[in-house]
């Protein structure tokens, strides 16, 4: 008997949108950090990227996918969407307004569709690592196509951590 696939939302977007994908499944019962997930998965770390979502002053969410070493710039991030302040999104609510869990979140399919940035780097590589929409799931993208199925911009919106 052949174990069956698991489909998640976020694939079954791309599938839809005829856009090629890869994944990969590895055991997680709890949260890593990207880092993590890519010294696990033998994946170079400049092709590694996170989602991340925030809120603006507005009351607005908007959505951030930059690479696992970086770290979000929060005035460039809100001058690429065109606010006055962006925060991080509490913890406790990630799930209440994306529908995915804290490291299987991705900007594929949420519930709602938000603003979504992708790092200016990724433009120029031919695919990138993405959560793939729960927990234990890699999905291996090109960064156009990513960008088509979240409807999202390219901006600058990291500064290197030191």
């Amino acid at each position: 008997m052949s174990k069956k696939e698991v489909k998640t939302n976020a694939m079954r977007i791309l599938e839809r949108m005829k856009i090629s994908y890869k994944y990969e499944e590895y055991i997680c019962d709890e949260f890593t950090d990207g880092i993590q997930t890519a010294d696990m998965l033998g994946y170079d770390h400049d092709l590694v990227y996170k989602t991340l979502v925030t809120t603006g002053k507005s009351g607005g969410y908007y959505v951030f996918v930059i690479p696992v070493e970086k770290e979000i710039d929060f005035k460039k991030a809100a001058r690429a969407v065109e606010e006055k302040a962006l925060e991080m999104l509490p913890l406790k609510e990630l799930t209440k307004v994306t529908g995915y869990v804290r490291g299987g979140c991705t900007a594929i399919g949420m519930k709602k569709q938000f603003p979504t940035v992708i790092q200016k780097e990724a433009e120029r590589l031919s695919h990138i690592y993405i959560s793939g929409g729960k927990l234990g799931m890699q999905i291996e993208v090109a960064p156009g196509d990513l960008k088509m199925a979240a409807k999202a911009v390219y901006a600058d919106v990291v500064r290197d951590v030191i």
